[in-house]
């Protein structure tokens, strides 16, 4: 494919609170995303236009208006405001409202910024009776926690690609070797695949060690547009482009079981769609910016669970279904492999900061395709894709180039 540049914007800085269970208020953490990723880009937060923050649910009315709060809590400096909340693709979401504005010509530098303090153990529903709400229902009536999804999943990728339980611990070895190296990783400590067998199960066939935690922590970029770049740049030839950028909800009719959902649609009468959800997503990011999965030099995807991360291998082109397994067996996705994956350390060594999470993706690869990512760096990377989803239908991925 030819590369489309029409629809770039840069990203000239990057910042990261460090993932943890810290137990504070979640507006310090964007506050100190944020101070770091304005002295990246060099810019003082006077020149900022546009803040676009990613809702959390879990922090009270300042958690629903996150652009405000984080604009009010840098001090208020007139800047135009939005906040964004589509679940795990709440930073994405929040990215695409900022990316726009920058498009359309109506600012020339936007902060993104996402944070989250969690509660103990794994997510769920708010407090309150809702019985039309089917992530509600699918806790209260069914009994189906985000593990058991997690673990359906997983032995319906053993059943039809017959994967197994060594496999999916060494995604977990994987990732934790590559966190080893990440500063802004709560988890940094390297484990074997008897480790990740040994610990306690789960929901069958993950173990503890095999699904991700529940973190506090905050991630910020600056976008900017390419002219604004190209001056205040230190070398505008190194800038890294978002150039595209995946929103897509499902096409009819979804035959995957999906989150929050009990049950698919029928495809009697309706043809099957050329592209399942998760697949849809990278392919609508591949197709704005005219490349393709042989394109690129990393991944970052959201291995909520060990299995997990090898359905995204396919989903956003690296193998054919059923290949994911050889490419993790093979080394394909290692460090120093021919496409590596999740080099940040992923989930498995981050948890998730929901609102955050999708924007420290973006951040890893900026910092991989800088050169930046010492200890973990993809040599020689030019452009690297983010994938995640978010519950009810939310597409999440981000391509950037250099």
């Amino acid at each position: 494919m030819a590369a489309n540049t029409r629809n770039e914007v840069a990203v000239l800085g990057v910042g990261m609170h460090p993932w943890g269970k810290w137990g504070r208020n979640f507006v310090e953490y964007g506050v100190a995303a944020t101070r770091d990723a304005l002295r990246d880009a060099g810019i003082p937060w006077s020149d900022v236009q546009f803040v676009s923050g990613a809702d959390t649910m879990r922090n009270g009315y300042p958690g629903y208006v996150s652009g405000a709060t984080f604009a009010q809590a840098m001090g208020w400096n007139g800047a135009r405001v939005a906040s964004s909340y589509a679940a795990c693709a709440s930073g994405v979401t929040a990215i695409e409202a900022a990316r726009t504005r920058i498009l359309a010509g109506l600012c020339d530098v936007a902060l993104v910024v996402g944070a989250d303090t969690t509660p103990k153990g794994f997510l769920a529903p708010n407090a309150g009776d809702r019985p039309t709400d089917p992530d509600w229902l699918r806790f209260r009536l069914v009994g189906a926690t985000n593990p058991t999804y997690f673990a359906l999943a997983a032995r319906r990728r053993m059943d039809l690609h017959g994967a197994t339980s060594t496999d999916f611990a060494k995604v977990k070895v994987k990732n934790a070797t590559n966190g080893l190296a990440n500063p802004n990783a709560r988890f940094q400590k390297a484990v074997t695949v008897d480790d990740v067998l040994a610990s306690p199960m789960v929901a069958d066939p993950l173990h503890l060690l095999e699904i991700c935690a529940t973190s506090d922590g905050g991630a910020a970029i600056v976008l900017t547009s390419m002219e604004y770049a190209q001056r205040h740049a230190a070398s505008a030839g190194s800038v890294v482009r978002v150039s595209a950028v995946s929103t897509v909800t499902p096409t009819y009719p979804n035959t995957i079981i999906d989150l929050p959902d009990m049950a698919t649609d029928s495809h009697a009468v309706v043809p099957v769609p050329e592209h399942r959800f998760k697949s849809s997503i990278a392919q609508a990011a591949y197709e704005e910016a005219g490349i393709g999965p042989e394109d690129l030099s990393l991944a970052e995807v959201y291995d909520l669970s060990t299995a997990l991360e090898l359905d995204w291998y396919e989903d956003i082109g690296l193998c054919k279904a059923g290949e994911a397994e050889r490419l993790l067996n093979d080394g394909d996705t290692s460090l120093g492999g021919r496409i590596p994956v999740n080099p940040s350390g992923g989930l498995a060594c981050f948890g998730e900061a929901v609102p955050a999470q999708a924007i420290a993706q973006v951040c890893e690869v900026t910092w991989q395709l800088r050169g930046q990512a010492t200890g973990r760096q993809v040599e020689g990377a030019t452009s690297g894709l983010t994938a995640n989803q978010g519950l009810f239908g939310h597409g999440s991925s981000v391509l950037l180039t250099r």
